[in-house]
């Protein structure tokens, strides 16, 4: 048996929304930066639904509904979410959304405030849809993975959590896949009663 075989299969969706990308303007770092940084927190199975778009509201709505359709647990977006007018991002997001989850635009936010102070411009949202996770991320690479992963000191102790702790926890209290973190990189947090035992 594999060793990623004890672990629940995930599908993730990753959507980089940019004008200038999508057109081929400039290289995408989005999409690599996510696929990088998931592979290393899941030890789960992963397939991505990758999609690079640009910021046109209705297009980024329905990318979010046809990744959820698609069996996506967990969709993350990055780029769009500042106060340009084209940034557009957060009201797409919004506009698909059953339930609002404002904990974890507010903790990315909390983040980001420790290296600029323009981190008060950021506007991340995050949602649920059906049975999915849909967060909004910010659009550079080293902001995704701070955001993600949260902040540590030079002995790699945890000073303030990263988003993604919070995550794999909700995506069972939605019905989805059990996913599984590399403590190194960031540890989910369950309460006991939720932490499955070893297969």
């Amino acid at each position: 048996m594999s060793s990623s075989s004890q672990f629940d299969p995930v599908r993730i969706g990753i959507v980089s929304v940019s004008d200038r990308a999508s057109s081929g303007t400039y290289e995408d770092k989005g999409l690599p930066a996510l696929k990088e940084w998931l592979a290393r927190a899941l030890k789960n199975p992963i397939e991505f639904e990758a999609r690079l778009i640009p910021d046109e509201t209705a297009l980024i709505s329905a990318t979010l509904i046809e990744l959820v359709d698609a069996g996506c647990s967990l969709v993350l977006t990055t780029g769009g979410t500042g106060p340009a007018l084209r940034d557009v991002t957060p009201e797409a997001t919004l506009a698909v959304a059953h339930k609002e989850m404002p904990g974890f635009g507010e903790q990315m936010r909390q983040i980001s405030l420790r290296f600029v102070p323009t981190a008060i411009l950021s506007r991340q949202v995050a949602v649920i849809r059906d049975k999915s996770l849909v967060i909004n991320l910010p659009g550079q690479p080293k902001s995704i993975a701070e955001t993600l992963e949260g902040l540590k000191d030079a002995d790699g102790a945890q000073v303030v959590p990263g988003i993604f702790a919070a995550v794999p926890y909700c995506i069972d209290l939605i019905g989805g896949p059990y996913m599984e973190t590399d403590d190194a990189v960031c540890k989910a947090f369950r309460p006991k009663s939720a932490i499955r035992p070893p297969r």
